[in-house]
């Protein structure tokens, strides 16, 4: 790579990850916001907490997860039903095969664990009795907290926008700017909606690989709403980390490009929040978004194309893009 104009940047070092880049392995913050990082060191329950856990799975992940659980608390307690012998199950014809049997208590646990009770089979016995009394305790115990975690994942605040896949380079303002864009995809409204991004650059000093983080000042890091689509823009001028760097460049660098968005929610009364990044490869050169909202046809409203929040078009940039060296770059601490 050739030379660089040298130019003094502020760095940041509260961004919560640290400067060594021999220890980083791969993006440092993974598309959906969540930190790339694994630990390890203590046991897996005391690291792991399961109220959070089953908050933030998916719903289809959480439904099996139930759906399982359901399922094998039955079969334990319809093996200790047949253990002790269908014959203290009142209702049961002990003359059918033992599958039929097994599966009579397999129904029976799970009236017992759900309190339904439909009374075709019932406890015969102080044994049976006892083992459907500590069944039945559970189920309430169970669906008491399964109910209150459906009801937590279902009013936990989400901020839910849309990130465009890509980050542009593109002409802005005689030169040129980096710039991405967001939109809400639900019909919640965001107020008071603050952006912030950061850029991450693997750069050599001394002889050895380090991660430095550059504040990128944007042109506008807030909006009073945020009904249609906001592209954000980082003004590339001669106070810009990125002054003068290539695609090259920064592919060396491994650039990342971490953002949060922060908003409030009239729905939920409450702030939320969601992050983002971009790696180099999501970055294009020379190109621009194209509208994502339109007048109706009746023209009474104003039609917003979710679909479209990606939608770019190839431009050619106004300021000439030098090839320099990233590790040419003058820390100021």
């Amino acid at each position: 790579m050739a030379g660089i104009h040298r130019h003094k940047f502020k760095t940041i070092d509260n961004t919560g990850f640290g400067p060594n880049s021999s220890v980083e392995g791969g993006r440092l913050m993974n598309k959906d916001g969540s930190v790339n990082l694994k630990k390890r060191g203590l046991p897996f329950w005391t690291r792991t907490s399961i109220f959070h856990t089953l908050l933030r799975m998916k719903r289809s992940h959480f439904l099996m997860m139930i759906l399982l659980f359901y399922t094998c608390v039955n079969v334990f307690f319809a093996v200790i039903y047949f253990t002790i012998g269908v014959t203290h199950l009142m209702g049961v014809d002990g003359n059918v095969s033992l599958g039929y049997q097994f599966m009579e208590a397999f129904f029976f646990s799970s009236q017992t664990l759900t309190t339904v009770g439909y009374g075709h089979v019932a406890p015969s016995g102080m044994m049976a009795n006892a083992v459907a009394s500590v069944e039945s305790l559970i189920g309430i115990l169970v669906f008491a907290l399964v109910t209150g975690l459906m009801y937590g994942r279902f009013s936990r605040p989400k901020a839910y926008l849309l990130f465009s896949n890509n980050v542009l380079i593109a002409p802005y303002k005689e030169g040129k700017g980096l710039m991405y864009r967001i939109a809400s995809y639900k019909n919640n409204h965001l107020t008071d909606v603050e952006a912030n991004l950061t850029m991450a650059l693997h750069t050599k000093e001394n002889g050895k690989t380090v991660t430095r983080f550059y504040p990128l000042p944007l042109e506008m890091s807030k909006i009073n709403s945020l009904a249609l689509s906001w592209t954000i823009v980082h003004h590339i001028n001669e106070e810009s980390p990125l002054y003068n760097l290539s695609k090259e460049d920064l592919d060396d660098a491994k650039m990342e490009l971490i953002t949060s968005i922060k908003a409030f929610d009239d729905h939920f009364s409450n702030i939320v929040q969601q992050r983002t990044s971009y790696t180099n490869e999501q970055l294009i050169f020379g190109a621009r978004f194209l509208p994502m909202f339109e007048r109706s046809q009746t023209g009474t409203s104003t039609i917003l194309e979710l679909n479209k929040i990606n939608a770019h078009e190839p431009v050619t940039l106004t300021e000439k893009i030098h090839s320099n060296n990233v590790r040419n770059i003058e820390v100021k601490p």
